[in-house]
């Protein structure tokens, strides 16, 4: 792990691993999970995978049943009809969020309904819980648990070997489970509800990858990495035989008892130097394949071999597709048989990441090979295949390599592969991006060119960092690890691109009164040089970089409300700094720690806020200075908060339990009945007068996604048992537009959405306060409006505001939607934002302040097209105004 930041399935060169979630907050009192608001529905904003997918495993008796496995997303089932996976632990909670790391998945042959999942995310302290064996007798409805005494490593090196779970083809109540850090092997003769070890395997494996790794995740023991059954040798109800086993160990590495598991021996003449990654029977010709590599994986692999053994006479023969020497640069994996065509074999070079992966087949049993590209002249490549991402367009990567590499590529990280036994023209295999696969593997013997398409739909495994909801046309933006984030414009489409040039996004943000202003800072994935810092002027659609402070990475970012300035605190490498303008260039911020995180107020621009170690700070003067705050009893932890908007100083507070400001941060009050991990708004119940909060956190004792719609009086838990997605502290949001709907950010199921049924739900909220064109009875403003000039194309006109309350009107912020298209290109006595046809005026210095009766009027030119329509509605700082 590169520090402790990274997330999610690697997707280029270098090394990641999912975050270790935080501790869980303390529930108040230990009241079980119960079941929820029936009005809320639950989807993914559509991405299409977007991490490791390291395991494929079809059933040998159901044709189109196949299961898939992710190294922190959970784990899936193949919908033949629908041709899209169905995520099958989305009811993992909070407290075991570990269990959403699969080190490896069975489906068993004699009774289709049983599936099993061993899961655990990783070997060390980073997950407090030991590893499960989850068993289902209904195709991964529902689960029940087996806990294992010692922790499985889901995301661990070497989780693209396997499978270390296995159901018996002849006794389906005989598993295996190969386990890792010296464990050994386990068996189960109960159908999994019980587990011993297997006192006489002889070798628990001895190869660690980095025994000086001081984080604990490459110093770990790979242990027995997959288990094989030869079904001849047993009868049906009777357990099989004949077994083979995979350590990992550079000396003896296959073993193989004969007599049901009870004895094991190294088989005799085995290859030695590399691990065996994979381990396939194929059955009717009696050959068994490894293919191995001097890495565990599943980023790195210098070289490997594949073997295979004649179990009849004993023969070991290297079948390597690729000879030793400089035409190999990389280790194998992804072995799968045809099982309707015995002698077809297929296998990966897994870690062949430059130009490409590579996939080789025979038909012959491995003495002679064909591979999916060749070169040509160099540095064209020959290729059998042609891609077709049509569906996930951002697969591209948003890059154009030079020849011979391509995008989209073949893949990365391939090491799970598999041929449907049922169909020898279809082929899924996993990647470090996505599942790809074809329906035309044939034609590849025929010297025809077949199509490698995604058929990742419904499986999403990204790891969210951070979550904004603009108010207009943008419905989300995410920032994402390793593939950096989306603009969604509808969630239930697959955006066209992600965001560009680094591959992490820890924060990003929008300016609230001009939302198509929007920043991102982040973290390179591997190898890169691109500041780690960029802008968009259109809501997310394109970007642009800036530069960054000397060594700045990562952290977190914040911009003005009217996108004049951001300030940004980097995680490392630098201080909090700000920046005037788009980032070119960068000023220390005084007084603000490092590492603190950084928010903005919603309202007025020169306002910033930060917090660290339980001290609250705040910046009047646009993010140069930061002062700390007398407040006193906030979070010392970790700590979510955010500013609401069109509410100058309301400030909410989120950290194990729950703050909230409304003087900008001088002091804060607790609001009682909620232990929060986060905090976000959305738009105002019908008839409210605040906007509707979200949290993920506990309250009365169970643990979920609360919603209040008075302000954090009351609060309703609206996900439910079967909907809880692990861990949800990273990041949420309401939707300013829409009543009810919420985002949540996951470590590893993506951007989850929620709508309600509720009446006024699934349609645009009022937001706080009245809506447009509906004034108060008495009014404390009244706006006029008028077109002084006006000419082909363009016109001059004024709006005037007029105190009409009994109190001053200060730092005013009067806004306005145009209806026919108009844009304002220049606007005096004040300053402008617009976004669509919303436009937000500030005043300038000398009419900040309408004493009760006064009024400003401010000017400006503008153009238009096909109609000159009024504005309808004018609102000053969220309420409405009369007009006249």
């Amino acid at each position: 792990m590169a520090g402790l930041a990274l997330t999610g399935g690697l997707l280029t060169a270098g090394t990641a691993a999912a975050t270790a979630p935080a501790a869980p907050a303390a529930a108040p009192g230990g009241a079980p999970e119960t079941g929820a608001a029936e009005h809320y529905t639950w989807d993914n904003a559509q991405i299409g995978g977007g991490g490791f997918v390291p395991g494929i495993v079809f059933n040998r008796s159901e044709p189109g049943l196949a299961y898939a496995r992710t190294d922190i997303g959970g784990a899936y089932r193949w919908d033949e009809a629908g041709q899209e996976w169905i995520p099958l632990l989305d009811h993992v909670g909070w407290d075991e969020w570990g269990y959403s790391g699969v080190a490896s998945i069975a489906t068993d042959a004699v009774d289709p309904d049983r599936v099993y999942a061993a899961v655990g995310t990783y070997t060390n302290d980073w997950d407090p819980n030991n590893g499960a064996v989850l068993r289902s007798s209904d195709r991964g409805e529902t689960w029940q648990t087996s806990e294992l005494p010692f922790k499985l490593g889901g995301n661990m090196p070497g989780r693209g070997m396997g499978e270390r779970l296995v159901v018996d083809p002849n006794d389906n109540d005989v598993l295996y489970l190969g386990a890792p850090s010296g464990h050994g092997l386990w068996r189960s003769t109960d159908a999994g509800e019980t587990w011993a070890e297997v006192a006489s395997f002889p070798n628990p494996g001895d190869y660690v990858l980095n025994p000086d790794d001081p984080w604990g995740l490459e110093n770990d023991i790979i242990g027995v990495a997959w288990i094989t059954f030869d079904p001849a040798t047993g009868s049906p109800g009777s357990p099989t035989q004949t077994l083979y086993a995979g350590v990992a160990d550079l000396e003896e590495s296959v073993y193989r008892s004969t007599d049901g598991g009870a004895t094991w021996q190294a088989v005799p003449g085995q290859p030695t130097g590399f691990l065996p990654h994979k381990g396939v029977l194929d059955e009717e010709n009696g050959h068994l394949y490894v293919a191995t590599s001097d890495n565990p994986g599943p980023y790195a692999g210098e070289d490997g071999e594949v073997w295979r053994l004649d179990t009849a006479d004993g023969t070991w023969t290297d079948v390597s597709p690729v000879p030793a020497g400089d035409d190999r640069w990389f280790g194998f994996s992804g072995l799968t048989v045809d099982r309707q065509n015995p002698g077809t074999v297929m296998v990966t070079g897994y870690s062949s990441w430059w130009p490409d992966t590579q996939i080789f087949r025979s038909t012959d049993s491995g003495e002679n090979w064909t591979q999916a590209w060749s070169w040509g002249a160099y540095p064209e490549r020959a290729k059998r295949y042609e891609m077709d991402i049509s569906e996930f367009p951002w697969l591209t990567f948003g890059s154009n390599p030079q020849p011979p590499e391509e995008s989209p590529k073949l893949g990365w990280m391939t090491e799970g592969m598999e041929i449907d036994p049922f169909d020898s023209d279809r082929l899924m295999y996993g990647t470090g991006a996505t599942l790809y696969g074809t329906t035309e593997l044939t034609n590849w013997d025929r010297d025809e060119t077949f199509t490698v398409r995604p058929m990742v739909r419904g499986l999403e495994e990204t790891s969210v960092q951070d979550l904004a909801a603009p108010p207009g046309a943008t419905e989300v933006l995410s920032g994402l690890g390793d593939v950096g984030g989306f603009r969604h414009t509808d969630v239930e489409r697959v955006p066209d691109a992600m965001f560009p040039a680094f591959g992490t996004t820890t924060s990003l943000d929008f300016a609230e009164l001009s939302p198509d202003t929007v920043v991102r800072v982040g973290n390179h994935v591997g190898e890169g040089t691109a500041p780690l810092v960029g802008f968009s002027t259109d809501g997310g659609s394109t970007w642009f970089q800036g530069t960054a402070p000397s060594g700045a990475t990562g952290g977190t970012v914040a911009a003005a409300a009217d996108g004049s300035r951001f300030v940004w605190s980097p995680a490392e490498g630098a201080g909090p700094h700000v920046s005037v303008g788009f980032g070119n260039s960068w000023t220390a911020s005084r007084g603000l720690p490092q590492g603190a995180r950084v928010e903005a107020d919603r309202v007025d621009p020169d306002v910033f806020y930060g917090i660290a170690g339980g001290t609250f700070y705040v910046s009047t003067d646009g993010g140069a200075t930061f002062s700390a705050s007398a407040a006193t009893g906030l979070p010392t932890g970790d700590v979510r908060f955010a500013a609401v908007p069109g509410a100058r100083g309301d400030v909410w507070v989120a950290g194990g339990g729950l703050w909230r400001s409304t003087d900008a941060g001088a002091t804060f009050t607790e609001v009682e009945g909620i232990a929060a991990d986060n905090i976000g708004f959305g738009a105002a119940a019908p008839g409210a007068d605040y906007h509707a909060l979200y949290s993920s956190g506990v309250v009365d004792g169970v643990r979920g996604i609360h919603r209040s719609l008075d302000a954090g009086a009351t609060w309703e838990r609206i996900n439910d048992d079967e909907h809880q997605w692990a861990w949800t502290g990273s990041a949420i949001t309401g939707d300013p537009d829409v009543f009810g709907r919420v985002y949540i950010g996951t470590n590893g199921r993506g951007v989850i959405y929620g709508d309600t049924s509720e009446s006024g739900g699934g349609e645009p909220g009022p937001g706080p306060g009245p809506g447009p064109g509906e004034p108060p009875a008495e009014a404390d403003c009244s706006v006029g409006y008028r077109v002084s000039g006006q000419w082909q194309g363009g016109f001059q006109g004024e709006v005037t505001l007029r105190n009409t309350g009994d109190e001053p009107l200060s730092d005013w912020r009067l806004t306005w939607a145009f209806p026919s298209g108009q844009r304002i290109g220049q606007l005096w006595n004040g300053t402008f934002a617009q976004s669509g046809a919303d436009v937000t005026v500030s005043p300038a210095a000398w009419n900040a302040t309408l004493a009760p009766g006064a009024s400003a009027t401010i000017g400006f030119t503008g153009s238009w097209s096909g109609s000159n329509e009024a504005p309808r509605a004018f609102a000053v700082d969220g309420t409405a105004c009369a007009t006249g």
